[in-house]
């Protein structure tokens, strides 16, 4: 197939003619059945029984029951009008070994599947690998071994011989870095190992596999070959909002080095027959080079006919003099990940559809000659069923964005040949379980229920016209669902609000327009009763960037969505400059908010006494430090500090040290009081370093720590991100983690499960003390009463200590 130009219809932008449209989804978050028809066990099905390892200590035995309900699911691709269906095939159904005795049953399942999907008219698009490796060749060295690539040739051969008749697009091994990242070098993903050595070497291993895959497929008469790479533009942080940014030769290096590694190490030897040379050093240095052998290149870099594009979101870093690497990204040192500044997903991922379209223009323009094909796009949302709807505005939002910077691509000249939408069923999401929901369609897990989604729908209407609407969707208007309803404005906004002047005849009436119009109600719909603006400013005195505020992101989705399910608008107000503080103070003065949550990112800060002047209700996310009577949310900094002092002193350790935070925040303040009340408590001396929330600072005042007292064997962070840091020097030093010295750090931030070891550290929640700040203002809004609320930590044992 061949797309090469596209046309505007009318009030469409329509993409090319043939562009293929689909969902995807993957054997072991799906299908279930896990001990039935002969199907062995894979790393998945034993990480899964690691404790710990899982969220919920879910697992995906049963799943969606895809395996059982396929017939219902394809139903529901057939009511989307989906062109296409990704799936992959469970390597251990069909042979339990890995090897050897193929399993009939197995193999007769995704006949079925096959045919089943062609009888609908939904062409099935088959991948062979999507990291359920059987156990058995996990138990024979894994990806580690090199045997492991012929093994899945053959494998390969076994399923092509069964289904290539009637199965035309092919894709070998689905995202080889998280693979052999998460897999094998963090160990978050099975089958869990903590070694950068055999990351490096799985990823070669996955590659050849790869390469020797498509040269059985190709002799077996596939017709179209794809390799599913998960890839992401590398940007500055300046970038995400002006990619014309000219970068410093600092930072230009910095993106660079991080493109090598996270994306153009496998590009290139799949595309270009090579590896970058800003890898092989890194290689070399953590690995060697004697895994590569000759030959190696030349079958990995086999003409593929589409390129799978999975994507998300980008990696944003900066050049950080001092900064030790990154633990998913070996060879990182003197480069920060900063993230980008932007609203996120549910999983904590920076919703940024400009990077789609950089990511596909420079794909064609780097590697001409291979079709582009978005293989995985999609995010994860907090989805409430009501009735028989869920309404997942975020969703569609995303959907929506992406497309439309999809569209922009193609129309500059990307060739990209079509979309498949991650995923087509809420799942079990790896390392989340069942905690994060991808799908267009719901699964109610427990009863295996099947409802299809807002967003799903949008989608089915998009495939209907091949294009997205000119203008973008608008949230239907009071006006409409008066309409709907047949009664006035005033009195849908009466019925909005509670009012008990409607009868119940009529208030059902007006509920059920609401409902399948999808209405949110805004400010214009309550104003009409309440006289009140309906918006509330959410207040970030600093800037967001950085280490000022590291929680900015989940704060903010956590407000804006509670503000919104109580039929609130959010205003989002940086106050970084004097020139912003200035503004914001006016804005709130001016009667244009009901009220105010303002973040307290530091110390004493003059715009909330400023604000506290304008009479507008405020509650305060964070114990405000100066004296102001304010109601404000935290947590128990001090509780969850003496818990890990605590929780050390209690391993018999002696000689505990502190890094602490800047202690113009009263969060700091609170943990160094704890920390010292502990120790002296204990008969122990305090050891304190500072930092400022950074990793590089965290390495900084571990470096000056061991200096000043080599015999120290355990230390508390008071941010995660500092501890990280202290990890890393630990390591450079020859100390052990923990047997020589014990860490823990305070936050439970992302990347505290992801070290090596993972961290022992003391969680707390920024998205419940955002809603319960929320809650805190509606009442203060309401006239009742109010008072500060501290919310538990809880101290999270992990190896680190």
């Amino acid at each position: 197939m061949s797309v090469t130009s596209t046309a505007t219809r009318g009030q469409t932008l329509a993409f090319p003619d043939g562009f293929v449209w689909g969902a995807a989804t993957a054997a072991y978050q799906v299908e279930g059945a896990a001990r039935e028809d002969g199907r062995g066990p894979s790393i998945w099905d034993t990480f899964c029984r690691r404790p710990g390892a899982i969220a919920g200590g879910h697992t995906g035995d049963t799943a969606c029951d895809h395996y059982h309900r396929h017939a219902e699911d394809i139903r529901l691709m057939d009511r989307l009008g989906l062109d296409v269906y990704r799936f992959s095939v469970s390597w251990s159904r069909v042979q339990p070994d890995g090897r050897g005795a193929v399993n009939a049953a197995g193999l007769d399942f995704y006949e079925r599947l096959v045919d089943d999907l062609l009888e609908a008219g939904v062409t099935p698009y088959v991948a062979l690998y999507h990291w359920d490796l059987p156990q058995a060749l996990e138990d024979r060295g894994g990806w580690t071994d090199r045997d492991t690539a012929y093994r899945f040739a053959d494998y390969a051969k076994i399923v092509q011989d069964r289904l290539g008749d009637r199965v035309r697009t092919w894709m070998t091994v689905n995202e080889p870095w998280v693979a052999a990242v998460l897999g094998y070098g963090i160990g978050v993903h099975a089958p869990g190992r903590t070694s950068w050595a055999d990351a490096f070497r799985v990823s070669h291993h996955l590659l050849l596999a790869h390469g020797l895959g498509v040269q059985v497929l190709r002799g077996g008469g596939a017709k179209e070959i794809t390799l599913p790479v998960n890839l992401a533009p590398v940007l500055t942080p300046g970038q995400v909002n002006d990619p014309s940014l000219e970068l410093s030769p600092e930072d230009a290096e910095a993106v660079d080095r991080v493109d090598a590694l996270i994306n153009r190490q496998f590009l290139d030897p799949v595309l270009r027959g090579r590896y970058p040379e800003r890898v092989l050093p890194i290689i070399e240095r953590v690995a060697g080079l004697g895994h590569i052998h000759d030959g190696d290149l030349a079958a990995i870099g086999r003409p593929i006919d589409l390129l799978g594009v999975n994507y998300y979101t980008p990696c944003v870093v900066r050049s950080g003099p001092g900064e030790p690497a990154n633990p998913a990204y070996p060879g990182t040192e003197d480069i920060e990940f900063t993230g980008a500044y932007a609203p996120t997903t549910a999983t904590g991922w920076p919703i940024v559809p400009t990077g789609l379209s950089a990511l596909l223009l420079r794909l064609t323009r780097d590697y001409p000659g291979v079709g582009l094909l978005v293989t995985e796009n999609g995010a994860a949302f907090d989805d409430a069923v009501s009735g028989e709807r869920v309404h997942d505005a975020d969703r569609t939002a995303f959907l929506e964005g992406h497309l439309r910077a999809a569209h922009a691509a193609i129309e500059a000249g990307a060739d990209l040949r079509g979309y498949l939408v991650w995923s087509l069923l809420d799942n079990f999401e790896w390392a989340e379980g069942y905690n994060k929901r991808f799908g267009i369609v719901h699964v109610d897990f427990d009863s295996q229920r099947r409802l299809l989604k807002d967003s799903g729908l949008w989608y089915r209407e998009v495939i209907r016209r091949n294009g997205l609407w000119r203008e973008r969707a608008r949230r239907p208007t009071l006006e409409e669902v008066a309409a709907r309803a047949g009664v006035s404005r005033s009195t849908v906004s009466r019925v909005i609000n509670g009012q008990a002047t409607v009868s119940p005849e009529f208030r059902q009436t007006v509920m059920n327009a609401v409902d399948e119009l999808g209405y949110v109600p805004n400010s214009a719909a309550r104003s009409l009763v309440t006289q009140r603006t309906d918006t509330i400013g959410l207040v970030v005195p600093g800037s967001p960037d950085g280490a000022d505020d590291p929680l900015f992101a989940a704060v903010v989705r956590a407000a804006a969505h509670s503000l919104e399910a109580s039929g609130k608008q959010v205003t989002l107000m940086l106050g970084g400059s004097v020139g912003s503080r200035q503004r914001v103070e006016q804005h709130v003065g001016a009667g244009h908010l009901d009220g105010v949550v303002f973040v307290s990112t530091a110390g004493a800060d003059p715009l909330l006494s400023a604000l506290v002047r304008t009479g507008v209700p405020i509650v305060s996310l964070g114990r405000p430090s100066a004296p102001i009577t304010v109601p404000y949310v935290a947590s128990d900094d001090a509780g969850g500090a003496r818990a890990a002092v605590t929780h050390l002193l209690a391993q018999g350790r002696s000689r505990i040290a502190m890094i602490c935070g800047p202690l113009e925040g009263t969060a700091a303040q609170d943990r160094l009081a704890a920390y010292r009340d502990g120790l002296r408590d204990a008969g122990r001396r305090s050891i304190v370093a500072m930092g400022d929330y950074s990793r590089s600072s965290g390495a900084r005042a571990m470096s000056e720590l061991l200096q000043d007292d080599p015999g120290l064997d355990a230390v508390f962070a008071a941010g995660d991100l500092m501890a990280v840091g202290a990890l890393s020097v630990l390591r450079e030093a020859g100390r052990r983690v923990p047997e020589d010295v014990a860490v823990v750090g305070f936050d439970d931030a992302e990347a505290a499960a992801y070290t090596v070891p993972p961290l022992t550290t003391v969680r707390t929640s920024p998205a419940d003390q955002a809603r319960a700040a929320v809650r805190l203002l509606l009442r203060h809004l309401d006239g009742g009463p109010v008072s500060s609320v501290i919310l538990p930590a809880e101290l999270v044992v992990r190896s680190s200590a």
